[in-house]
């Protein structure tokens, strides 16, 4: 994903999702490559639950994949992975992508 191919929606949607911490250590972490949600959960030290949440609100962002693996022992681990991407940010990308923005989205800050 480039920011040229990004909706002012959708770019709202990424930058919220980047504004937490844990979501950009869970990426730093999967920078090395997939891994699945427990030992995901060990690494980063919070609970497998709290992880879950962020890696959902990640995935809808479309940040991050998931895939279903059975291990040999019939266990269902759930494997996720960065979705490349490339935002570069500048005040003319803001521009472009502020004339998409829906109503919804634009009046969300006065809310």
């Amino acid at each position: 994903m480039e920011l040229s191919e990004v909706t002012g929606d959708r770019l709202v949607q990424i930058l919220a999702t980047l504004a937490n911490p844990h979501r950009m250590r869970i990426l730093a972490a999967l920078a090395g490559g997939e891994d699945y949600v427990s030992r995901l959960a060990r690494e980063m030290g919070i609970s497998r639950a709290l992880l879950q949440v962020h890696l959902r609100k990640l995935e809808a962002a479309g940040l991050v994949t998931s895939r279903l693996v059975l291990s040999e022992d019939g266990k269902a681990m759930k494997y996720y992975d960065i979705e490349p991407f490339s935002l570069h940010l500048t005040p003319e990308a803001l521009a472009a992508a502020a004339l998409s923005l829906t109503a919804d989205q634009s009046q969300g800050d006065r809310k």
